[in-house]
């Protein structure tokens, strides 16, 4: 079943108010952000002042300038690239947005130790009020000391993650990890059962920046000997012309088969502003043309027969759907299921874990297991055996590895890649390794 529907662009600014009113949804995200950006430098300025309260009256002025300089800088440059006014090679864009999230998360750290003593204090001053009154001099020294202990410490904390951030870029963003899985499905078809998948997700290569370590990760991809190989989305940060340095290295990937990819969020090009609609259709083209010149088979709301030892089994793919509103929903998942009715076991390729709940589990109880991606795991967290949390958990319910609700499962990807950040911390990139077997 093949398919050459595809969703139709939007959100694009060409110079004009008519399209910049429809890219006023991304600009508006953009300055709500900021927002928040601007008050947490607003609150750690306060923790500065304190601390370099004894310094000259010049050196303080001289900090200030340095302080808040960087702060517009820092907020015009990513205005204007949001725009699309300003442009940079992506090598540069790499470093000013790593040296842009280090400096942002130590200073986040360091609020939050602020904000702890401005919660307690506030609960002292209620209580001295209430019940145990105090002389103004005795609560202003109790005060001052508790500030200044948990201002050093907020600072200390905050320069240990900038340090730990340093580090994930170092050695977190290539370090791939195989986590491997034994899928247990219910009827499963004879012929497949040991078949091996391995999937990989949200590759973003226009943030890549060693050549190296990621044939390296292709090396271990190859080395798995995989029967078919899944690709779920976000292959490049937003535009085509991201992933054509890497077709070469990508194009290794191959399998018996089949190598089957979707779309992700990030590859439909919504994210940044284009000269015109035909200019952003013609991106998307142009990346479904890669994944095909690469000889993956891309799924747009399509599906796949495979065949095993002679028993088949549909592979379905879906554009990205995702259950959050500020996430695009293009997939159409009743399309691509059509005509695998008769099959009792199907695979489904879909970018956004949210799809799971909200469409696949309800409504279609013969997709024994979803691949999805898109969370990353935040790139940031604590993931071990024991243990796993990450800030992302508190948006996505479904966040990072397997989950399984009566006889489906869905399998989260903790990705390939990383943007924004251009590194790792705590959730390493991964190759999953399936191995299915029958309940």
């Amino acid at each position: 079943m093949k398919s050459n529907e595809l969703s139709q662009p939007r959100r694009v600014y060409d110079g004009n108010f008519a399209h910049f009113i429809m890219f006023k949804g991304p600009v508006l995200g953009f300055l709500f952000f900021s927002a928040i950006f601007l008050a947490i430098d607003f609150y750690t300025w306060q923790g500065v002042k304190f601390l370099t309260q004894n310094w000259s009256l010049r050196s303080r002025s001289i900090l200030k300038y340095i302080y808040w300089g960087y702060t517009v800088a820092n907020f015009l440059f990513f205005l204007l690239w949001r725009m699309d006014v300003l442009h940079m090679s992506p090598a540069a864009m790499r470093i000013v947005s790593a040296i842009s999230f280090v400096i942002f998360f130590g200073k986040l750290f360091w609020c939050i130790f602020l904000v702890i003593d401005d919660v307690g204090r506030v609960f002292r001053w209620v209580y001295s009020r209430l019940f145990a009154p105090q002389t103004a001099a005795d609560t202003a020294v109790a005060g001052i000391s508790r500030l200044k202990f948990l201002n050093w410490l907020g600072l200390g904390v905050g320069a240990a993650f900038v340090g730990t951030a340093i580090h994930g870029i170092a050695s977190g963003a290539h370090n791939y990890t195989i986590r491997r899985r034994d899928l247990r499905i219910k009827g499963l078809p004879a012929g497949f059962e040991g078949a091996t998948i391995v999937q990989i997700s949200d590759v973003h290569s226009g943030s890549f920046w060693d050549t190296k370590a990621v044939n390296r990760g292709i090396d271990m991809i190859m080395a798995e000997k995989p029967d078919m190989v899944f690709f779920t989305g976000d292959l490049v940060n937003d535009r085509a012309e991201e992933f054509e340095p890497w077709k070469e290295v990508f194009g290794r990937i191959q399998a018996p088969l089949g190598v089957y990819s979707v779309l992700g969020n990030h590859d439909y090009g919504d994210y940044v502003p284009w000269p015109s609609h035909e200019a952003k259709h013609k991106n998307l083209q142009d990346l479904i043309a890669h994944h095909r010149d690469i000889g993956w088979d891309i799924l747009l709301d399509e599906h796949r027969i495979v065949e095993r030892n002679g028993d088949k089994m549909p592979v379905l793919g879906v554009q990205n759907w995702s259950a959050k509103a500020r996430f695009p929903r293009y997939g159409n998942l009743e399309k691509a299921h059509a005509g695998t009715e008769s099959f009792p076991v199907k695979l489904l390729l879909s970018h956004d874990p949210s799809h799971w709940k909200e469409e696949v589990l309800p409504k279609y109880p013969g997709i024994a297991a979803t691949f999805s991606g898109h969370t990353h795991g935040m790139q940031f967290g604590i993931d071990t055996r024991f243990y796993r949390w990450s800030p992302v958990k508190m948006l996505y319910k479904e966040w990072l590895d397997l989950y399984t609700e009566g006889h489906q499962h869905l399998y989260v990807n903790r990705g390939f890649g990383y943007i924004g950040y251009p590194g790792r911390m705590g959730v390493l990139p991964e190759i999953s390794v399936f191995t299915l077997k029958q309940a």
